[in-house]
């Protein structure tokens, strides 16, 4: 009758098959290095490991391959960017620079400054170059050919600006005042009640901040989640750089957009005192909901 094999070879296998030495695994399993060698030999190990690396061999080179083409895909999206802009010949070699910067960072002074002109007059010369009717023609090409790639639609980009921008953080957390029990060592404390001489709880009124269920919230426009040891905190997307995306970039928006857009500025400044008071909304609530 044969022997059952021994439970250290299986042991010792699964080691080798990780890629460790015959006498690192005989040291591990404190048996000799020609037991472990036997093993190897009887029970074939070393064809399955050397199956083992070509598997691993073809995972890293798929995962290889996905990298290499996606880097192929976004060198021919920014070619196609040059190749668009060099065929203008309203602009010079600056501006063309300019325009393909620009919509990667939608900052008018970073752009101008990476495409070669003065970082003493680089805010000036971006604001100029905004107002001037190529390059504006330029950056709202290549514009739409981002979005053209990245199969969106304009007002969904703009939309989500708009999310941020006038997010309410009401939306996301309850905040207010409520009455507590008082503990104790020992639990809550217990005192007298003035007026029925019996044992009552003590209570007390303390500020309370609670989160909204993660099911009930737009997560995409929260940016960070932690706890610390003062409590949970939550922090959304940046509104001033929202509104000042906004503000550039109306052109993007749809009629309905642009005149949500003015109603929300128009209670924002109501309620900050920014601007003087609007008495009459009508015309701009029209805009949006179809009044006349």
């Amino acid at each position: 009758m044969a022997r059952a094999p021994d439970h250290r070879a299986e042991i010792a296998r699964d080691m080798f098959l990780t890629g460790k030495k015959l006498v690192d695994i005989a040291n591990e399993l404190g048996v000799p290095d020609s037991t472990v060698r036997r093993w190897k030999h009887t029970y074939k190990w070393e064809g399955e490991r050397s199956e083992k690396v070509i598997e691993r061999s073809k995972r890293k080179g798929e995962r290889s391959e996905k990298k290499t083409n996606a880097r192929k895909e976004e060198t021919k999206a920014v070619a196609d960017e040059v190749i668009q802009v060099v065929d203008n010949p309203d602009l010079t070699d600056m501006q063309r620079l300019f325009c393909i910067l620009y919509v990667r960072c939608f900052n008018a002074t970073k752009a101008a400054i990476k495409a070669g002109y003065s970082r003493n007059s680089a805010m000036e010369q971006g604001y100029q170059l905004l107002r001037n009717p190529s390059v504006k023609g330029e950056i709202a090409r290549l514009k739409q050919h981002r979005l053209n790639q990245a199969m969106l639609e304009e007002a969904d980009i703009f939309q989500k600006y708009m999310d941020i921008a006038f997010s309410d953080i009401t939306d996301y957390v309850e905040f207010g005042r409520e009455e507590v029990q008082v503990m104790g060592a020992f639990g809550p404390v217990q005192v007298d009640d003035p007026e029925t001489g019996e044992k009552k709880t003590l209570t007390k009124e303390i500020n309370s901040v609670r989160f909204r269920e993660s099911n009930e919230v737009d997560g995409t426009l929260i940016t960070e989640v932690k706890q610390g040891k003062d409590g949970a905190s939550i922090k959304l997307a940046d509104r001033m750089r929202a509104l000042d995306w906004l503000a550039e970039h109306m052109d993007l928006a749809t009629a309905e957009q642009r005149a949500r857009v003015a109603q929300l500025r128009a209670q924002t400044d109501k309620l900050t005192g920014n601007n003087e008071e609007i008495e009459d909304m009508g015309e701009v609530e029209g805009d949006i909901y179809g009044g006349k």
